[in-house]
């Protein structure tokens, strides 16, 4: 049996038209009988750096009993000239998570993944203490087990007081080694008191590593610091 955890989250891609561009993680989330993938924003659009995509595409596992077989899903980005995901903000700007909807119609029924739900967000969130040992489940750099479209896990640390936004945004700051290809991908706590398939607390979306400006890099070491944004935003960007 695959631990479900690793169940929760798809490799990303993104093309324009047929042109690959990069590579992200990102996972599912489901609301009553409405199923999304939760990504960043910047993956779908970031005009400062001209990155335009107008579909993605996931893969999706297709046999519960042989992880080697997968589905890619195309998702187009805009429809009628219109981008099909939701997006939120704040009193300090933009939130970079994303949700789009899943058309379940496009999924076949042999389908096999695990989504969160709002029951896996964390309440009150000043239960979560400093130093919390966390996960973080995605691509880094694009790399996964190829043959089984399986991620990996890599182990981090709150590092900011969670449920105060980090320097009044929307996010907390992790420590951990994370690199490009990790965008979007879920950042959980194991929740020993919770039964079920999938005992995690969704805590945040990782976005980027978190850099000091002014600095000089190589030159100087690295913070190892990341931004990940509090996953509570997902109850506004699925309640439409």
């Amino acid at each position: 049996m695959i631990e479900s955890l690793l169940l929760t989250t798809a490799r990303v891609s993104t093309f324009f038209g047929t042109q690959a561009l990069t590579g992200a993680s990102g996972f599912f989330f489901q609301r009553d009988e409405r199923l999304y993938l939760v990504t960043n924003r910047h993956v779908l659009i970031d005009r400062p750096s001209g990155h335009l995509p107008d579909r993605i595409e996931i893969e999706v596992h297709t046999d519960v009993d042989n992880l080697t077989h997968a589905a890619v899903l195309s998702v187009p980005l805009y429809r009628n000239a219109q981008s099909v995901w939701h997006q939120g903000r704040d009193s300090a700007g933009e939130i970079d998570v994303a949700a789009i909807e899943l058309d379940r119609g496009a999924l076949s029924a042999a389908v096999m993944l695990q989504a969160f739900t709002p029951a896996h967000l964390q309440h009150p969130l000043q239960e979560v203490k400093v130093g919390t040992p966390l996960l973080v489940v995605g691509y880094p750099q694009g790399f996964h087990d190829t043959l089984h479209h399986l991620p990996v896990v890599r182990q981090a640390a709150i590092a900011s007081s969670f449920g105060l936004r980090f320097q009044g945004q929307g996010f907390f700051l992790t420590d951990a080694r994370t690199h490009r290809g990790t965008s979007g991908a879920p950042v959980v706590m194991q929740d020993d008191t919770r039964g079920g398939t999938l005992p995690w607390k969704l805590l945040g979306v990782h976005s980027a590593r978190l850099e000091m400006s002014g600095r000089s890099l190589p030159v100087e070491e690295s913070l190892g610091l990341n931004c990940a944004w509090y996953a509570d935003i997902l109850l506004t960007l699925t309640g439409r």
